[in-house]
């Protein structure tokens, strides 16, 4: 059975952001954070398995990708504000409480949201991004994690990186999908960063990365972590540390051939491993 999506626009202080919500009303609800430089509709086909499976879903377009929450400045996208971007969804939509999944730079910060308001998150499934402090003791120490980072320097270069990205119809930006996301979608994510302010907007989470990072506290909510064995940008060695910092029940998933596009790519396994840390089974 296929989901039928609702696309609402959700006010949170002064922004308003778009969400896709599907599955039934009374499902236990599950909030998907998406990463760089996707948006909300890398999550169709998870959401599509998990709303079968009795689940609610949210994916909202986070702070920068949503047209009515785009700031300006570096200092609007601080992971302070990420946090209570969410936090500050959940209270509008009423959830107490919520799985929470998180991939690339949603999981950094899902990892956050757990660490800081455990009460509000039910479970957590992260992917591709561990721990941040497993990631930074990866990026201090492994020299192949050093190597798969590099790009990020230039990500955090104002002007140019935008520049680079957007010539030539966005040749760059579409590369980095290679031939794994399909052409419709990269077209969806792309169409959405070429609006004015948009892809500034999301790469000034990149600038906006300070040491605090390296000082994020373990998480005690149940975790499952989901790791791809050919992510170009994330190495095995933070990978397998991030279960120290994890203080509840752990579940560390590594899927053999996939790469970093992982809730694209293998939509089938990475909803398993929700629904298994959910405890929901499917209908």
């Amino acid at each position: 059975m296929l989901s039928t999506f609702e696309h609402i626009a959700l006010t949170v202080g002064e922004l308003t952001f778009d969400v896709t919500v599907g599955g039934p009303a009374d499902g236990d609800a599950v909030l998907l954070l998406h990463g760089y430089p996707e948006s909300a509709a890398s999550w169709l086909s998870v959401a599509e398995i998990l709303n079968d499976a009795g689940l609610r879903t949210y994916a909202p377009n986070q702070r920068g990708y949503s047209r009515g929450a785009r700031p300006t400045g570096v200092e609007s996208y601080t992971i302070d504000h990420l946090v209570a971007d969410v936090v500050g969804i959940l209270d509008t939509l009423g959830l107490g409480t919520v799985h929470l999944v998180g991939h690339d730079w949603g999981a950094v910060v899902a990892w956050f949201v757990a660490a800081r308001h455990p009460g509000r998150v039910r479970s957590l499934t992260a992917v591709s991004i561990p721990h941040p402090a497993a990631f930074n003791w990866a990026l201090r120490e492994d020299a192949d994690q050093q190597a798969r980072s590099s790009y990020i320097q230039f990500l955090r270069t104002e002007g140019k990186a935008e520049h680079v990205l957007l010539r030539d119809d966005a040749q760059r930006l579409r590369a980095v999908f290679g031939d794994v996301v399909p052409p419709a979608r990269v077209d969806e994510h792309v169409s959405l960063l070429t609006e004015p302010g948009a892809l500034t907007g999301a790469l000034n989470w990149y600038r906006a990365m300070t040491k605090e990072f390296e000082n994020t506290p373990a998480v005690t909510v149940p975790t499952t972590y989901v790791w791809s064995t050919e992510d170009m940008a994330l190495g095995r060695a933070g990978a397998e540390r991030c279960g120290e910092f994890v203080d509840a029940p752990y579940e560390f998933v590594v899927l053999d051939g996939a790469t970093h596009w992982i809730p694209e790519q293998r939509p089938d396994a990475l909803a398993d491993a929700i629904r298994t840390r959910t405890g929901t089974t499917p209908n």
